[in-house]
């Protein structure tokens, strides 16, 4: 193979895409002395910006509640943007729905972590993410026509 026909994955840039965060019972709600239930979402989403050029985002909203009340609700995007080139389509798919997303999450991870301790709050942090059974539970959902969501185990500490 040529140098011009060599695989390439380089990473061009990281971001916080977005990040939004919600104290619905502020201040009354730090007053609360029973632990939250947590719920966490978790999608990716990619986009070919120019040729061999790939935004790839993971979308996290984290929600915790003491009984019907929310505590407080994060909505983070961490997002990249990869130079992919020269690898076969077949396998595009996992390097933008599995590679890309392990790249990006932890990131995000600290990105929500952190704004949930300078919130005032306990941290949360979520949990590893297998990718691969993500992409492919995105797959089947898609063959069966719902909406591609995973919800996972959060852990406050």
């Amino acid at each position: 193979m040529s140098d011009a026909q060599q695989p390439v994955f380089q990473i061009q840039r990281m971001y916080l895409k977005d990040l939004s965060l919600e104290i619905p019972g502020a201040p009354r709600i730090f007053l609360e002395q029973q632990s939250p239930a947590v719920e966490v979402s978790l999608d990716t989403t990619q986009e070919m910006l120019a040729e061999g050029i790939h935004e790839v985002t993971v979308t996290t909203t984290v929600t915790t509640r003491i009984g019907d009340k929310v505590l407080f609700l994060v909505e983070a995007r961490e997002g990249g943007i990869f130079e992919i080139r020269n690898i076969p389509d077949e396998q595009m798919p996992v390097v933008l729905n599995v590679v890309c997303p392990n790249v990006i999450y932890p990131y995000l991870r600290a990105n929500v972590a952190d704004v949930i301790q300078r919130a005032g709050f306990p941290p949360i942090h979520l949990a590893e993410i297998n990718f691969e059974a993500l992409y492919q539970q995105k797959l089947a959902q898609q063959q069966g026509g719902d909406t591609p969501s995973l919800i996972v185990p959060g852990r406050a500490n």
